[in-house]
């Protein structure tokens, strides 16, 4: 009778062991996508130029955030990711926090080595967007922004408007969440659909509203229709025309 349970055990075991044996692709990219931080994945849709799909789930790219549907460069972005991870198979770094709050993934996306998120910054289809605090990547993505100052792309070009040399950053008080704009030209300046802009989604655009000489004007978040608008933990302010060409940006 022991020896007869013996035996079953045995049985059992190695048909266990045929069973791992046999499923053993499935099972490792399932331990990996369970434990590990990073997965392998194809790209099934692109949402917009920072958002894409692997089967049912969304991963939203970390570290940039591009313009919203409707916005200039935004199908320009759109069109960059898609040509760049669609229907291609991926590796998607995943962050400290794997989901946000929609439940979509975070991640960056990674195609034969290269940072699919860090080259729509270096293309000027994305801004950077560390609003968790700056991390490892943090000086690879600030780099490749100024890069892209200097050669004026897309989202990184400035303004040839006569007022855009006119309008300074007088005041950016984190704290207090205040932003001053002052005119030091000798000559009006209207400011109709320009925007104040932070590395999200939080903008303010301006109505028909005309700064002269000298003159300044303060915008808080209720301007923006928001609690707070600058994070603490780092956070970008970027002014453009009603073009949406870059009249100044600073960061913290």
């Amino acid at each position: 009778m022991e020896k007869d349970k013996r035996r079953e055990r045995i049985i059992f075991a190695v048909l266990i062991a045929l069973v791992i044996i046999i499923n053993y692709p499935f099972l490792d990219g399932f331990l990996k996508k369970t434990f590990n931080d990073y997965e392998i994945a194809n790209v099934t849709k692109v949402i917009d130029g920072d958002t894409l799909k692997i089967g049912n789930e969304s991963v939203r790219l970390l570290g940039i955030n591009c313009p919203e549907k409707g916005e200039k460069f935004s199908s320009d972005a759109t069109e960059f990711l898609a040509e760049k991870t669609l229907g291609k198979t991926v590796e998607i770094r995943y962050g400290k926090t794997k989901y946000d709050k929609y439940h979509r993934k975070l991640g960056y996306v990674f195609i034969d080595g290269e940072n699919v998120n860090l080259e729509l910054v270096e293309n000027g289809l994305a801004n950077t967007y560390f609003p968790s605090g700056k991390n490892e990547y943090y000086p690879q993505f600030i780099s490749a922004w100024r890069e892209c100052i200097e050669n004026g792309i897309n989202l990184c070009k400035y303004s040839d408007d006569k007022c855009a040399k006119c309008i300074d950053l007088a005041n950016w008080e984190i704290t207090e969440q205040i932003v001053v704009l002052e005119n030091n030209c000798n000559f009006s300046c209207n400011l109709n659909e320009w925007s104040v802009k932070d590395e999200g989604r939080k903008k303010f655009i301006f109505g028909n509203i005309t700064l002269k000489s000298g003159e300044s004007l303060s915008l808080t978040p209720k301007d923006f229709g928001k609690e707070y608008v600058w994070t603490k933990t780092g956070d970008t302010i970027y002014i453009r025309d009603s073009n949406s060409l870059l009249v100044l940006w600073e960061t913290y």
